[in-house]
């Protein structure tokens, strides 16, 4: 078993076939039935099958997986790392972040890290929290800032960085601003404006809503934190929204927000790295930069 299989194997096991796995690799058909057809010999095992015009993977397969992807990812740091020391290329660190922290609190992190740093290349990919910690684990990553609630992550260390909790944001014309009655009641009356199903902050106000007895009888469901402040800008609606993400419009004056009636915030902006013993010089760094710059600003 080579590092020139196991890519075959991996590249097969995204794409589903031959044909674009050899394209992919920029590779003969030939050589990529090769390489997967040793492997099979080599481990004695049959880690594809036949369906239809495309290779499914088997039991075997899915077991050697991560496996595959993380000899693959260990040996590519390595090369690189290598390379950068020579001088012949720069060292890299792909991170991960969720949508709030990428907007509202990594960007001046980032951007004195690389001042910090300017031997590191720096490649960062935004997705929703599930997405971005599957890619984690994934080995498609190397690292991530995600907001998360409290709980474990299996096979990765979660480090809290910041409270980020959630409140209730309406425009400054909505006769909640003055009102005192936030009951669930009260709150039943008015027009949501929700996060798409599977984010972090969308389970947590669902979670909130639950607690408080509250139904959202009248809703809308908006895809991303800036367009859900435009709209609240434009009509009597509200919104559970995390606190960072309104700062700068509620200090001055666009937005008004408000705590949530009976909610216990358990939701962090928190730094995630696989639980392994060997992390690349790039990942250290940066998890001892970032550690070290929450504390500062504390």
């Amino acid at each position: 078993m080579n590092v020139q299989q196991l890519k075959v194997f991996l590249e097969v096991c995204r794409v589903g076939t031959l044909s674009a796995a050899a394209q992919r690799l920029e590779l003969k058909q030939p050589t990529v039935s090769f390489h997967l057809h040793k492997l099979e010999e080599e481990l004695g095992v049959e880690l594809f099958r036949k369906q239809a015009r495309t290779l499914r993977p088997t039991g075997a397969a899915e077991e050697l997986l991560p496996y595959a992807r993380r000899i693959v990812t260990l040996m590519d740091e390595a090369s690189r790392q290598m390379r950068s020391r020579s001088g012949l290329e720069k060292a890299r660190l792909r991170l991960g972040a969720s949508y709030t922290p990428a907007t509202y609190f990594m960007p001046p992190y980032l951007a004195e890290f690389r001042r910090q740093n300017p031997d590191i290349e720096l490649q960062l990919t935004v997705k929703q929290a599930g997405g971005t910690l599957a890619m984690l684990r994934g080995y498609e990553i190397d690292a991530a800032v995600v907001s998360l609630p409290d709980g474990e992550e299996k096979g990765l260390t979660i480090v809290p960085l910041i409270e980020d909790e959630l409140q209730l944001v309406m425009n400054p014309g909505h006769p909640l601003v003055r009102e005192n009655d936030l009951s669930a009641e009260r709150l039943a009356r008015e027009t949501f404006l929700l996060h798409e199903p599977g984010s972090t902050s969308r389970r947590l106000t669902e979670d909130w809503a639950d607690a408080i007895g509250l139904t959202f009888s009248s809703a809308m469901e908006l895809g991303a934190i800036e367009t859900i402040k435009e709209t609240l800008r434009c009509n009597d609606s509200v919104a559970v929204l995390p606190l960072r993400s309104v700062l700068r419009e509620t200090e001055a004056g666009e937005l008004v927000r408000r705590p949530l009636p009976g909610y216990v915030n358990r939701r962090r902006i928190c730094l995630a790295y696989r639980d392994e013993p060997i992390y690349s010089a790039p990942v250290r760094a940066f998890i001892k930069y970032l550690q070290g710059g929450i504390e500062e600003n504390k």
